[in-house]
């Protein structure tokens, strides 16, 4: 009888335990899952990096601009794979998504999976839309309606969206 108790207190327990790593992010603003590799959000915590490398994170892409040195100490202590693409709110240009594609192709040869984020994951909705149409040549409805659930992009970012996928046009 006692050995049934104790095996119902720590199911009841670990039950608890993995409800509070999914309640976790729920306020990590905007997460996606994209892909079975990828996912995206607007800014994590410390907390919320801990919890995403559990899940299997082990590469971050950061789309903010300015100072990112916290974020990179933070990712580098918890044994992530950190890079930050400096993506101006006003202006995000063709190069801004190679280096980003460029990353990404990188990352998708090595184990677990990616983050893209940034503050409310606006700009990372755009960028991981134009990956899965452009380079892994998912269906446009999907990933648009991915994108779109998460932000309306206004006419720069339309501007940006149509530019990125006629040169993916004009290079094949």
């Amino acid at each position: 009888m006692k050995f049934t108790y104790f095996i119902l207190v720590i199911s009841l327990v670990l039950s608890n335990l993995t409800y509070a790593k999914e309640a976790s992010l729920s306020d990590l603003e905007n997460y996606q899952v994209n892909t079975t590799k990828m996912v995206s959000s607007g800014l994590p915590t410390q907390q919320h990096f801990e919890q995403l490398k559990e899940m299997g994170v082990a590469h971050v892409i950061d789309l903010i601009p300015g100072d990112r040195s916290d974020e990179a100490n933070l990712t580098k202590a918890l044994a992530l794979n950190y890079h930050n693409i400096q993506v101006a709110w006003k202006n995000p240009t063709v190069a801004n998504f190679n280096e980003y594609a460029a990353k990404m192709n990188e990352f998708s040869q090595e184990k677990g999976k990616i983050l893209t984020h940034c503050r409310l994951n606006w700009r990372g909705a755009v960028f991981t839309y134009l990956y899965r149409v452009t380079h892994l040549k998912e269906n446009e409805v999907t990933a648009k309606a991915d994108m779109l659930a998460i932000w309306q992009p206004d006419e720069t970012w339309q501007n940006f969206i149509d530019e990125v996928k006629v040169r993916s046009t004009r290079s094949k």
